[in-house]
C-alpha cells in the first residue's frame, strides 16, 4: 500500500465518519505502533493527567509525552486536547481507547497461553491406541488422570494398529501412542514405558467342549481353528500367540481373519472358531461366549505408552511422566 493511497483511503473513511478505520488504514502503512505505545496511551487516557500517568507507568513525564506525540504523528491525528488546566480525549482518542484495551487484553492472553504451553498446561495431544484398549482400564485411567491435572489440553484419540502408531509417532502425526509391540521388533527413535503386563485369555462359544474346563494351556488348543487378526493389524499379539503356539509344538490353523478385537469375540460366540485375546476383552458383552484363563507362564502381552524421543514438548513430557496407577 503506497502512502498516497493510504491517505486517500483514510480521507474517504473520515468522510464516512469512520475515524478509527481511517487510523487503521494509516497504521497499516506505518506498522510501527508497539504495545508500549498502547500502554502509555491508556494510562494517560484513564488518568487524564500526564504526571499521574507517568507515575503509574514508573517513568518520567517527558518520555511519556514524547511517546504520545509519536503516536499522534504516526496516526496523523490528535488523541488528546491539552490545555494548562486539563487533558481531554479527542473523538479519535475515545475510539482508540476502546481498541487499545482490546489489543492489550489479547496480548496478555497470548502471553499467558504461551507461558502455560511452555509449562505443558495448554496445547493439544494426538493419542493413538490399539483396538482392544477401550476395554482395558489402563488407558482410560491415565487419560482421565491427565485430564484432571491439565484440563485445558485438547485431546484427540485415534485408533490405529501398533505398526501404524510407530510410523505416526516417528513422523510427528501423533504425540502419544498406546501400543503392543512385538518382542522381536525394536522401535528406534521412540521412548517407551511399560504400563501393564496383561494376561491372555482363551475365548470360545459357551457350548464348546473346552468351555467346560476351568483353565487351559496353549497346548490344549492345538487342534482348534482360530479366529485372528492379520499380522499387519495386530503385530504384537499375532507374534505373541504364534510364539506360544510354537513353544507348545503346533502352528495355529487360522480359519477366519477379523480386523477388530470385538469382532473376534462376537465370531467366537457364534462358533466360527476360537481365539486368544487380551484379558480386557472379557468386558465385551456378547451372549453365548466363554472366556477361560491360560495357565502358560508366557501367556501375557505388554502394553507400552510411547512418544518420539525427539519430541521435547512439555505437554508430552507431562503425559509420559504420569504413573500408570
Amino acid at each position: 500500500m503506497t502512502l498516497s493511497f493510504a491517505v486517500k483511503c483514510a480521507r474517504h473513511a473520515c468522510y464516512q465518519s469512520n475515524i478509527f478505520f481511517a487510523l487503521y488504514l494509516y497504521a497499516m502503512h506505518i506498522n510501527m505502533l508497539e504495545l508500549r505505545h498502547y500502554r502509555s496511551f491508556i494510562a494517560v487516557a484513564e488518568e487524564l493527567h500526564f504526571g499521574r500517568a507517568a507515575q503509574r507507568l514508573h517513568m518520567a513525564q517527558p518520555p511519556l509525552s514524547q511517546q504520545i506525540q509519536a503516536m499522534e504523528r504516526l496516526l496523523g491525528g490528535a488523541l488528546f486536547n491539552r490545555t494548562r488546566r486539563k487533558v481531554e480525549l479527542t473523538e479519535t482518542g475515545r475510539l482508540l481507547l476502546e481498541e487499545a484495551r482490546k489489543v492489550l487484553a489479547q496480548a496478555d492472553k497470548a502471553e499467558q497461553l504461551t507461558l502455560r504451553a511452555v509449562r505443558g498446561e495448554a496445547g493439544r495431544l494426538e493419542i493413538g491406541f490399539t483396538g482392544s484398549l477401550p476395554f482395558n482400564t489402563v488407558m482410560p485411567t491415565l487419560i482421565r488422570r491427565f485430564r484432571r491435572a491439565w484440563p485445558d489440553i485438547q485431546l484427540t484419540l485415534v485408533e490405529m494398529p501398533t505398526a501404524r502408531q510407530a510410523e505416526a509417532l516417528l513422523d510427528g502425526r501423533i504425540d502419544i501412542g498406546f501400543l503392543r509391540p512385538s518382542v522381536a521388533v525394536a522401535i528406534p527413535g521412540l521412548d517407551m514405558r511399560l504400563v501393564e503386563r496383561e494376561r491372555l485369555t482363551f475365548v470360545c462359544n459357551a457350548e464348546h467342549p473346552l468351555a467346560a474346563c476351568p483353565s487351559l494351556s496353549v497346548a490344549d488348543l492345538a487342534k482348534e481353528e482360530f479366529i485372528f487378526l492379520p499380522r499387519h493389524i495386530g503385530t504384537g499379539l499375532y507374534d505373541k500367540v504364534m510364539g506360544l503356539a510354537h513353544a507348545a509344538g503346533f502352528v495355529p490353523t487360522i480359519a477366519v481373519e477379523a480386523h477388530q478385537m470385538s469382532t473376534i469375540v462376537s465370531m467366537a460366540a457364534i462358533g466360527l472358531g476360537v481365539s486368544i485375546v487380551p484379558d480386557a476383552m472379557r468386558r465385551v458383552q456378547v451372549d453365548g461366549v466363554a472366556f477361560r484363563p491360560l495357565v502358560d507362564a508366557g501367556a501375557f502381552i505388554d502394553l507400552f505408552v510411547a512418544a518420539r524421543s525427539a519430541n521435547t514438548a512439555p505437554v508430552v513430557a507431562n503425559f509420559m511422566a504420569m504413573p500408570p496407577d
